[in-house]
């Protein structure tokens, strides 16, 4: 490494530039990471945290694919889940976006029906309640106690709970009775079924005879599609990042080893061996790296802590240090690409056009 330090310190104009280059992008890969779970937090928080195991919807016809929001969930199956295998408790929820009246303001909202009693159904929904998310909370002021209104029915709030939202609408949790009797419900129980299951549940088995589609809670997600379409574009430019990361990493490290080719031969000219050399070389990619990518993620870290409250971006462990540890890793694997002049440099040849 003694090598490599006094090399970064002799071109430390260029160095401090790749390190500025790295640093941009992984400022851009980590606030990407934090605005894609930010987003798909509020597609999908409603039903991530559901106490439930599985999630069943309607088979689609031909050619159409899973969506909760087509989904209905009839008396017949509701009846024939209930009595299979392995099913503990087979819970309709009613989906649907509406508006709700918060005093004389109306919201959107996302109405989650369940039934009261039910497992799955949050603590202090009742006949005449409701259970709001805190993101309704966020742009109007509803405690505990006070008056919604629901499709001309007036429901007390029981309770706001934390981060429930659904296609980015916040959630208002409302007895099923009242769902049905929206234009959504369509006659149908419900739009999907919460499962809870034990010993002895078979997805297939439950499929075959109740003719509904049966998801784990996670697999669910791709079911909602606002969150299919973001998280998987989000995907793809966080995954360009990376590459083009790697790409500008190799190339960087390329040239710089094509302008230390003499001196890499002088050094094997004097008895350096190759692995000595390729040490280095590695050592000082990693250098560049963690400074570059250290401050690139100090600087997301800074910015996504100030703009959360605006912006729907997630600061935490896994936005921050692993996009962090997948940038490093990507940009070694890139500096590997300028590893094999190293080993190819003849110093006999380089000493010679030197001279």
């Amino acid at each position: 490494m003694f090598l490599a330090i006094r090399d970064l310190w002799w071109a430390r104009g260029r160095f401090a530039l790749m390190a500025g280059a790295i640093a941009l992008i992984t400022l851009l890969v980590v606030m990407l990471t934090g605005l894609t779970e930010g987003l798909g937090r509020q597609s999908t928080s409603a039903i991530t945290s559901l106490r439930a195991d599985q999630i069943a919807v309607e088979r689609p016809a031909s050619g159409e694919t899973l969506s909760m929001s087509t989904s209905r969930i009839t008396g017949a199956a509701l009846q024939k889940a209930r009595t299979q295998s392995g099913v503990n408790a087979a819970d309709p929820i009613g989906i649907s976006t509406t508006r709700v009246t918060v005093g004389s303001t109306p919201a959107p909202a996302t109405l989650f029906g369940v039934d009261p009693k039910a497992a799955v159904a949050p603590s202090g929904i009742g006949p005449d309640s409701a259970v709001v998310s805190s993101e309704l909370v966020k742009d109007h002021t509803i405690r505990a106690g006070d008056s919604i209104s629901v499709n001309g029915t007036t429901l007390r709030v029981a309770k706001v709970v934390d981060d429930a939202s659904f296609s980015h609408v916040p959630v208002v949790w409302v007895p099923r009775s009242l769902w049905r009797h929206t234009g959504a419900a369509a006659g149908s129980e419900g739009t999907v079924l919460a499962l809870q299951t034990g010993k002895g549940f078979d997805a297939q088995s439950f499929d075959t005879a109740t003719g509904l589609v049966s998801k784990s809670r996670a697999d669910s997600l791709s079911t909602i599609g606002s969150y299919s379409a973001e998280n998987g574009s989000l995907t793809m430019i966080r995954g360009l990042l990376i590459a083009i990361s790697a790409l500008v990493i190799g190339a960087f490290f390329t040239v710089w080893t094509v302008q230390r080719e003499g001196d890499l031969a002088v050094l094997k000219a004097v008895g350096a061996r190759t692995t000595y050399l390729l040490r280095d070389a590695l050592g000082q990619a990693l250098l560049t790296l963690l400074l570059g990518g250290g401050i690139g993620t100090a600087a997301a870290f800074a910015l996504g802590l100030a703009v959360r409250g605006q912006v729907p971006v997630v600061i935490d462990l896994g936005t921050v240090v692993v996009p962090f540890a997948l940038m490093v890793a990507v940009g070694l694997l890139g500096a590997t690409a300028a590893l094999r002049r190293v080993v190819t440099v003849d110093p006999l040849t380089a000493l010679a056009g030197a001279r």
